[in-house]
């Protein structure tokens, strides 16, 4: 039987990274993520890696880039207005066809905002946040298992489908520490005849860039994209459904809400209320089929944030206006408590709206 060990949600990520493969490393410090770069800083030139803190965020992400290319396991983290700077390079890496991993441990904004959690950044992970058009396969962890098994996950995803993948986290998981089973080491397999590895007269050059300057041709690749884009839509959605059988109450939540939201359907069945939760794991993406499958059932959603609601744009188009939407939600770093989620749960059962 595996053995647990006591870790902070920052440090699992990194120690999932490792084990995974990852030997190179490119950030900059910023709360509230800063454990998971010190991790790093410590373990990876031990390993024989790559650890270096960029002098700045844009920098960091081209390096990303960079190693990318080659192929090799690479990985950079931040927190809220870090991300924001390196969409540039994110959305390169994009364009490039890339499989990276890049972890944000959000914090409030907008702006420099505040170093509490916050679900704030839902728009700029799941709507692409850079320029021109893309996806990351976006995953969200609700406990520190998670913030390591997703780790593990997203870079096999990146590698399979060619692409970035972001660990979409919040401050609270990160600082949490909770037992957590590590997963096994494992090598990454996955044959890269695209990477820029030197061609020692064996093979054609790779030429990796996102430049395409005939119309056609980059239209081409867009569509070919999205292709791949609806595949993985098909095939690659993860979610979470609890005490939905029967519920008349479906409440939509992810990371840290949705452990608030699990405490409110106990609450509100112990009251008789038949609530339950459908959590999703990937926000990209996103677990539409199964929410229009729950609007057959039930009288109304929730949608539980920490943001001034971002997340309930998509239930809504997923469930596709046959039953009405409404949000829960606390900002600036405050999280909303189980008992907000109860009490509007109540309202909604008793008629108000």
């Amino acid at each position: 039987m595996a053995e647990k060990v006591l870790m902070k949600g920052n440090e699992a990520i990194a120690e999932a990274a490792l084990r995974a493969g990852c030997r190179h490393y490119f950030g900059y410090p910023i709360t509230p993520q800063t454990e998971l770069t010190a991790y790093m800083a410590k373990r990876l030139p031990k390993m024989g890696g790559v650890f270096l803190q960029a002098e700045s965020e844009i920098a960091a992400i081209n390096m990303v880039y960079g190693v990318a290319s080659t192929g090799k396991r690479v990985m950079t983290s931040s927190s809220s207005p870090g991300i924001s700077l390196k969409q540039e390079g994110i959305s390169y890496i994009a364009g490039a066809d890339l499989p990276a991993l890049i972890i944000n441990v959000q914090r409030g904004g907008p702006g420099l905002g505040g170093i509490q959690p916050s679900q704030s950044d839902y728009f700029q992970a799941t709507k692409g946040g850079g320029h021109g058009d893309y996806h990351l396969i976006v995953l969200t962890p609700s406990s520190v298992q998670e913030m390591a098994d997703l780790t593990a996950l997203a870079f096999d995803l990146g590698d399979k489908y060619r692409m970035p993948a972001m660990i979409l986290a919040d401050g609270t998981l990160g600082q949490t520490m909770e037992p957590v089973v590590l997963p096994e080491e494992h090598v990454n397999v996955v044959e890269k005849p695209w990477a820029v590895t030197g061609t020692k007269m064996a093979r054609e050059h790779n030429v990796v860039n996102s430049l395409y300057l005939v119309p056609e041709i980059l239209e081409k690749t867009n569509n070919d994209r999205f292709e791949r884009y609806k595949y993985i839509e098909e095939h690659e959605v993860r979610y979470e459904s609890y005490m939905m059988d029967d519920a008349d109450y479906c409440i939509v939540a992810f990371g840290i809400a949705a452990r608030v939201s699990r405490n409110a359907v106990t609450a509100l069945r112990k009251k008789g209320i038949r609530a339950g939760m459908i959590r999703p794991i990937t926000v990209w993406p996103f677990p539409k089929k199964v929410i229009r499958e729950a609007a057959d059932h039930v009288k109304a959603f929730v949608s539980v944030e920490l943001s001034m609601g971002q997340m309930i744009e998509d239930v809504k188009l997923a469930e596709e206006c046959i039953r009405p939407v409404y949000l829960c939600q606390r900002s600036g770093g405050i999280i909303p408590s189980p008992q907000e989620v109860t009490e509007l749960v109540e309202k909604l059962e008793g008629g108000a709206e």
